[in-house]
């Protein structure tokens, strides 16, 4: 086959540039799952900086509002919020699959007296079973007009990302917007620092520049991160003015992984004749995570020594810069550092002089917050299953993780408490006595292996008791009122119960007789009401062949033994009848039968010729050999 090579080399530089473009998009930022969503909002739309928002209608539950001032508001997703009623249960979340990585997730949230009652509201919100945010009325003035964000950083390892909203007292929760992009796992130094930690924002500083980033302008920002500026966390009594340096040259070194800090950070920055101070308001009872961010932008430092200063937080001296000695001018220099055990809720950055004035282009200060221990996996399988097999209502709130954060409670109705080594929660109580459920129990039930007390009574379930109901833990089990059917599983009795109420109910079929020792061992027993059960005190006997509501043991061997009977005997007939059969016909092959006819033919002919040969002998006076007649 010839080959055009007019062909070949366009279509290879083409592939090539494909492969180029692949490769720089990757290495520029290879994390691409994100979601924007609009709370409360009835339609997607698209923001002036053309992110599509999504409608959350079909993310959670609640009731969507509009702010009372929506012109007052820049962006469409600032204008609606979603807001959870304690009709929809006092937890309430949104749920959604993601692969396991490391995420950034940004808040909104706004009041802005939706509601005409002039009450902001008092809640909770957690990511993976972790508080993160707390909100208290009365809200600060301007917040509950303008909103806030507020934003953090999580790893998820089980396949979906749970952010939840806990009503305090009788107050429904708001939401505004929510944000959730892909970041890179390694960043903010979590090799060192580990994935058991939720890294919550106490304040990302651009300094000498305005608010900017995604959201802000049209700056953009790999991870979203968006960039408030300085002056408001400057000390107001340092004496000194704080002078901006800009500058539009090419800072190398940003945009790398695994931060991907923007190069706009570093084209800005602030710097001061003195001391240069800052003041971060903190939760003392947290650790924090601070990074600094510096870039030599002013083009008369052309060498090391030039500009020389300590970075000091609350009086110790962390590090001594010197920017260009470490990476030169024009080019993007950060250093980090971890403060433990503040006894202050105000955290003060200080920037003092050696050489020259100090410099800054940024500030991050993070919370770090520690995962919260969980519920097992195959415990909150098993909450999941009951959850949609009792048909258990919105009002109870049962959402998100059963029994976390351990600062909530737990599902309504649910006990936990943690397991033996410390290491996740396990359900240990389940009460929904009286709660209108109308499903049946799920056999997931047998996940609960530390179930201490179940109480379901006086529901309209039904369905046949799981076989695997009874745990060693069991102590109490009341399913009384109900409406279940079939047998009493043998599982109750191998568990350490010391009440079970199964009374009025439909119950059938021969009690274990191991069950009625509950009873003799001081515990108490009521099967009352089930006019199926047999077999024990105060029942009817069961009958002969019935057993649990099915054919005995005894019943089903003396079935099959007669069926052994009675097939023996017809194979003994079939056998006989065989027998008898060949002594009358010959079985075997045509030219067998033929052969065999033959020989009897013979046979018959040679016998007539020797009677006739006798009889011919003894009309002649030869005696007969079979002797005298």
């Amino acid at each position: 086959m010839a080959y055009n090579n007019s062909l070949i080399f366009p279509l290879f530089f083409f592939f090539f540039f494909l492969l180029l473009l692949f490769f720089s998009s990757a290495l520029s930022f290879p994390y691409d799952i994100s979601f924007y969503i609009d709370c409360g909002g009835s339609t997607n739309t698209t923001d002036p900086f053309n992110t599509t928002w999504l409608s959350d209608r079909f993310f959670t539950g609640g009731i969507s509002s509009v702010v009372s001032e929506p012109l007052h508001f820049r962006f469409p997703q600032e204008k609606t919020l979603r807001f959870f009623p304690l009709s929809s249960g006092k937890k309430n979340c949104y749920i959604l699959p993601l692969p396991n990585g490391r995420y950034y997730i940004r808040t909104f949230t706004v009041y802005d007296n939706y509601d005409g009652k002039s009450h902001s509201p008092s809640f909770d919100a957690s990511v993976e079973g972790t508080l993160v945010f707390s909100w208290r009325s009365p809200w600060p003035e301007n917040l509950a007009r303008d909103g806030a964000y507020s934003d953090l950083f999580a790893f998820v390892k089980d396949g979906e990302v749970d952010i939840c909203f806990y009503s305090i007292a009788t107050d429904p929760p708001v939401i505004g917007s929510l944000e959730i992009r892909q970041i890179d796992p390694l960043s903010y130094d979590s090799a060192t620092i580990g994935d058991n930690f939720i890294l919550v924002n106490y304040g990302r500083l651009s300094c000498g520049s305005v608010q900017w980033g995604p959201g802000f302008s049209n700056d953009t920002d790999d991870f979203g991160r968006s960039w408030q500026s300085d002056s408001e966390f400057r000390s107001q009594s340092a004496p000194n003015t704080v002078h901006s340096f800009s500058t539009r040259e090419k800072i190398s070194g940003t945009n790398q992984p695994p931060n991907y800090f923007p190069m706009k950070l570093y084209q800005t920055a602030a710097t001061v004749n003195g001391i240069l101070e800052y003041e971060l308001t903190v939760d003392a009872k947290l650790d924090y995570l601070l990074w600094f961010h510096f870039a030599e932008i002013d083009s008369t430092v052309t060498k090391k020594g030039q500009r020389v200063f300590d970075v000091v937080v609350n009086g110790k001296n962390v590090s001594t810069v010197d920017i260009y000695a470490q990476v030169g001018s024009f080019a993007a220099y950060s250093v980090h550092y971890t403060v433990h055990n503040l006894s202050s809720t105000l955290l003060t950055v200080k920037l003092v002089p050696v050489v020259g004035a100090p410099l800054i282009s940024g500030i991050e200060n993070y919370a770090l917050v520690p995962n919260d221990i969980s519920t097992a996996p195959e415990q909150v399988a098993a909450m999941t299953a009951l959850k949609e097999s009792l048909r258990v209502p919105d009002r109870m709130g049962w959402n998100g993780d059963p029994c976390a954060p351990t600062n909530w409670d737990a599902w309504e109705g649910v006990t936990c408490h943690p397991n033996k080594d410390g290491t996740a929660l396990v359900i240990s109580q389940i009460d929904l006595f009286s709660q209108g459920l109308k499903g049946y129990i799920s056999d997931q039930i047998s996940l609960l292996s530390n179930l201490v007390s179940l109480n379901l009574s006086s529901n309209s379930l039904g369905g046949n008791l799981p076989s695997g109901l009874g745990h060693k833990s069991l102590v109490q089990l009341d399913l009384s009122n109900n409406q279940f059917t079939g047998p009493i599983p043998e599982s109750l009795t191998s568990s350490s119960l010391q009440l079970v109420l199964l009374n009025n109910n439909l119950l059938e079929g021969r009690v274990p007789e191991e069950l009625y020792s509950i009873g003799v061992h001081g515990g108490a027993i009521d099967l009352s009401g089930n006019k199926g059960l047999c077999g024990g005190p105060s029942l009817p006997q069961c009958s002969l062949f019935w057993e649990n509501g099915h054919l005995s043991t005894g019943s089903k061997v003396g079935i099959a033994l007669s069926c052994l009977v009675i097939v023996s005997v017809l194979l003994l007939v079939i056998y006989i009848y065989i027998r008898r059969s060949r002594n009358d016909y010959d079985f075997a092959p045509p030219h067998d039968l033929m052969s065999m006819a033959a020989k009897r033919n013979r046979y018959q002919r040679q016998k007539s010729l020797m009677l006739l040969e006798m009889e011919s002998q003894h009309a002649k006076g030869l005696p007969s050999p079979y002797g005298p007649h």
